[in-house]
């Protein structure tokens, strides 16, 4: 028997309290230890498979005079009250005036004619040329046709605007309703993700008004374009596969044997063997990423992504319950349902958006199968109105592929992070006495698509925390916000040529906001920080919180179009590329 040394003893305290006996860190791990690299996790195998929620800092409760009763009351009132305060907020700051500026604006001269189409013939017909100024004329007119005209995104998020214009007409204030309310809703849900991730409700309230006051997103919540709905199914996607993965975890911990001391142990019959059993809310996320492609094709990349990172977090938890091979077991029990409940409920929901189209004769390409094009090829033995969808969108591919006209606000993604060049929707310049105008040298009216840019500026070295936190302090939380962020940010990179725009950002802008919610979770300290230290990262995460809410303010006509002088607005012109 060799010599027992305090390096061997050590190493089989350690095996003792993890439950994993000759397990010894791998020589990467060790030397990544210098970059604060923790090893593995120790402590209860329950508590790490699912974290308990912090009780009340009943400290801080009773600096307002509040008793550890009332506090723990207070605390969970606020897990839903101050959630649904900050969606309040929110909602007021969106729906205020939606219907200025009373025109039609950017792209909005698609996507709402084509959802009042939608509602009339069940899909996209044909508008006069003139019809963007009868909508907002004194006396409204629809200058529509049956004849059917080609567009390039699934109908989903038209069929999502509709529902606003067969509530309140076909006017701004109609086709603006439901996108505004899905703004509203998303800051919701990102409260309420944020709670769950951070395992804060500060935090996750914190996050949720980050994106409340985040420009990019309060233009585009307050306009009808189809990414921001994109951006909605995508979080929702996000929040069930969190509730997912809890439940999950907490099947497995229930099913780990119990050591004499009390405390779980790894089993591999436990971990390589069990069976998750049913998932609805894998389902749900399934269907949320389905819906979200059949509004936008940029919905495919978060399906992809978020289906592996469900994928590894089953290995992840098979590994923590005791499995020897978890890789191998998550491949042989969890990738064939999670597949299923992922790709082919999202493929399920996304043909769905398109039943307008099937039920009827007059939609593009609908009657393509019966041409005699259609009438060749190894597939006619499917139906013909899949046959015609399956050619509808291979055009629609080539088209988007093939999208290289050059825009006036086109950007590289190289620079969307820093908001190198915002999309104007609307700009007027009314003189004195005109469109409320009162400033004798004239002035701008305008809508631009802008994030806030403290908030960017500062999420960009949260997304750099971020990725710190997930590569050398093994937080999945920091790894799944990164792939929130790269599902939606990476992909453009690969159309360098194409034609693409800020605004297509909106969709991992919740993201960005968890990960400086994170962030600023970081500055004010850990739980077992001295109270001089929280004080002085309070202070400095309070500035620093202050300094964005001041900074939306200050940009709030530019979000608007709310009349400002000229001086005014080339004052918030800070760079000559936001003209």
């Amino acid at each position: 028997m060799g010599r027992v040394t305090s390096d061997t003893t050590a190493a089989e305290a350690g095996a003792h309290r993890t439950g994993y006996p000759d397990r010894q860190p791998p020589v990467w791990q060790r030397r990544l230890r210098r970059f604060g690299y923790p090893g593995r996790p120790q402590g209860d195998l329950r508590a790490r498979l699912v974290p308990a929620f912090p009780g009340p800092a009943f400290r801080l409760w009773a600096v307002f005079g509040v008793g550890p009763a009332a506090a723990v009351r207070l605390s969970r009132w606020a897990a839903w009250g101050g959630p649904l305060l900050v969606a309040l907020v929110a909602g007021v700051l969106r729906f205020w005036h939606l219907g200025s500026p009373h025109d039609v604006i950017f792209d909005e001269t698609y996507y709402p004619k084509d959802a009042w189409s939608l509602l009339q013939y069940g899909y996209e017909g044909t508008w006069d040329k003139k019809a963007n100024e009868a909508l907002v004329g004194p006396h409204p007119k629809m200058l529509l046709s049956p004849q059917p005209s080609y567009v390039v995104h699934p109908p989903m998020g038209k069929w999502l605007i509709a529902l606003g214009e067969w509530a309140f007409g076909m006017n701004p204030f109609g086709w603006r309703f439901m996108v505004a309310l899905l703004g509203t809703l998303s800051v919701l849900l990102i409260c309420r993700i944020g709670r769950r991730l951070l395992r804060s409700t500060a935090l996750g309230c914190l996050a949720g008004a980050l994106l409340a006051v985040d420009g990019l997103h309060f233009v585009m919540s307050r306009t009808a374009l189809l990414d921001l709905i994109v951006m909605f199914w995508v979080v929702a996607a996000f929040g069930c596969l969190l509730v997912d993965r809890d439940r999950t975890r907490a099947r497995l911990a229930a099913a780990l044997p119990v050591g004499p001391d009390g405390l779980a142990r790894p089993a591999d019959e436990v971990g390589d063997r069990l069976r998750l059993g049913r998932r609805p809310w894998r389902i749900a996320a399934g269907l949320c990423l389905g819906l979200a492609s059949a509004t936008k094709w940029n919905g495919l990349y978060y399906l992809a992504a978020f289906a592996l990172m469900s994928v590894l977090w089953d290995v992840a938890a098979r590994r923590t319950a005791g499995a020897r091979r978890p890789f191998r077991s998550a491949l042989r029990r969890d990738a064939a349902p999670a597949f299923g409940s992922t790709v082919v409920v999202a493929l399920a929901a996304y043909l769905a958006s398109w039943s307008g189209w099937i039920a009827t004769k007059g939609g593009y390409y609908r009657d393509w199968a019966t041409t005699p094009e259609g009438h060749t090829g190894a597939w006619t033995w499917l139906p013909d109105w899949l046959r015609s969808l399956w050619h509808y969108q291979t055009e629609v591919y080539a088209f988007h592929t093939g999208l290289t006209t050059p825009h006036t606000y086109q950007s590289n993604p190289w620079s969307w992070l820093v908001l190198g060049r915002p999309v104007s929707y609307f700009y007027k310049d009314p003189t004195a006495g005109h469109q409320g105008c009162t400033a004798a040298e004239g002035c701008a009216r305008e809508v631009l698509a802008l994030g806030t840019p403290l908030l960017w500026w500062a999420a960009c070295f949260a997304l750099l925390y971020a990725l710190y936190r997930w590569a050398f302090k093994r937080d999945w939380r920091a790894g799944a916000v990164a792939c929130g962020v790269a599902a939606g940010y990476l992909p453009w990179f690969l159309y360098q040529e194409r034609t693409i725009f800020l605004f297509y950002a909106v969709v991992f802008v919740p993201f960005l906001c968890l990960a400086l919610a994170m962030m600023i979770g970081a500055i004010i300290g850990p739980p077992g920080a001295d109270e001089r230290r929280h004080t002085i990262g309070a202070v400095g995460a309070g500035v620093l919180v202050l300094l964005i809410v001041w900074n939306f303010i200050y940009f709030y006509p530019l979000y608007t179009g709310t009349p400002i002088p000229k001086s005014a607005w080339h004052n918030r012109m800070w760079f000559d590329t936001w003209v």
